[in-house]
């Protein structure tokens, strides 16, 4: 009955999850999922945690919305937070990834507009093997044609260069740039970290030819990586960054911060959201910042993210069927070949859930909270979905 009534470009798989505590989801039959897909990267706190389960009971009891023609203490406060957090000096408030990624794509091109006092200075460098959303300028900016198939004409104005391949990027960054945007870890593209190199040239190419440099951290951002985010990790600051994801635990919300010269491009009206930075959704993100750092969780996903990925490369040794482990932190891609969706379906079996990044990668990105013996576990289940499929 669902799928009839489904749009179809979804195709869930056949379980009905009731509810969730800690890193586990149970299903309507009582059936319990050790949950390393965490919403794809969303659920950071896990689910039921008490803090956020308490903070948004308290916020719908007293306000939930009033529109950006006000301010709420929330919103307040989490401006305030996300740019004492990082390099930023103000903040855009959304509702989801592709969002913050389209303001950032404006933002940009308006800032040159300004400063080039109106010359055209459109292009967007993207990388190939990107994801940044699905909006018309999010999947245009995306490097994989996949994604585009059938939306034609895309927006004008974006061109790719090689992940990782400096003189592929060089190639590209001009007088003509407005922006280069890249992701610090490839999410949908395999999980693919960038290379330290390769983000300190697009900073110096960057600032060479007077282009916006954008890190789309939608995925890697909100402690992911082990830092709070990406970029600290690389020691390389973007000018612009988009956040969504883990960033409200749940609750969609999405943000992009940039520096005061970046956002010398926006004047009163430039752009809004109307349900960006409501007063649920920043209390969420308060929340999840709080949380994270009140009970350091950073420590927690760097020490969880190596013993999984010492795991991971265990079962490599005894499943030839995996040819690389790599990620930073709590985003870790195990190469398998074609049999990625098999073995991810086998996992769910086990109890185990995860996905796929591209057609050959499984994805794993647990929540933050997950402890040393739920990575056992969730090792030992899937080393049971790798012989499953070595036996068929």
């Amino acid at each position: 009955m669902a799928a009839r009534h489904n749009s179809p470009n979804y195709g869930p798989a056949p379980v009905i999850f009731e509810r969730g505590e800690g890193v586990y989801l149970y299903d309507r039959d009582g059936g319990a999922y050790l949950d390393f897909m965490a919403g794809i990267a969303v659920n950071a706190l896990g689910y039921a945690h008490p803090q956020l389960t308490q903070a948004l009971a308290e916020q719908v009891g007293r306000l939930l919305h009033v529109s950006n023609l006000f301010y709420s203490a929330e919103q307040i406060e989490l401006l305030e937070l996300l740019c004492e957090t990082s390099f930023a000096d103000r903040a855009f408030l959304c509702n989801s990834g592709a969002e913050a990624n389209e303001a950032a794509f404006k933002l940009a091109r308006r800032y040159q507009h300004t400063l080039n006092q109106g010359e055209q200075r459109a292009q967007i460098v993207s990388m190939n093997q990107s994801f940044h959303g699905r909006t018309l300028a999010a999947i245009t900016a995306t490097g994989q044609p996949k994604y585009h198939e059938g939306f034609a004409p895309l927006v004008p104005g974006f061109v790719y260069a090689d992940f990782n391949d400096i003189e592929s990027l060089s190639a590209l960054v001009g007088p003509q740039t407005a922006a280069v945007i890249v992701e610090p870890i490839q999410g949908e593209g395999g999980v693919r970290p960038a290379t330290p190199q390769f983000l300190k040239a697009a900073r110096e190419l960057c600032d060479r030819h007077g282009a916006l440099l954008i890190f789309d951290e939608v995925q890697t951002g909100v402690g992911r990586t082990g830092s709070l985010y990406a970029y600290q990790h690389y020691g390389v600051t973007p000018d612009i960054m988009t956040l969504a994801k883990g960033l409200g635990g749940g609750v969609p919300v999405g943000a992009m911060l940039a520096t005061e010269r970046a956002f010398g491009g926006w004047t009163r009206g430039s752009h809004a959201s109307t349900f960006g930075g409501n007063a649920l959704a920043s209390r969420a993100a308060l929340t999840v910042l709080r949380v994270i750092e009140q009970d350091n969780l950073l420590e927690n996903v760097r020490a969880a993210g190596e013993r999984l990925i010492v795991g991971l490369r265990e079962l490599a040794r005894r499943h030839t069927l995996i040819s690389d482990v790599r990620g930073i932190g709590l985003m870790i891609g195990v190469e398998c070949g074609p049999a990625a969706g098999d073995v991810a379906t086998l996992a769910r079996k086990h109890g185990l859930l995860l996905n796929t990044a591209g057609a050959t990668t499984l994805r794993l990105v647990p929540p933050l909270i997950v402890t040393a013996d739920d990575v056992d576990e969730a090792l030992a289940r899937l080393g049971r979905a790798f012989e499953d499929f070595s036996q068929r």
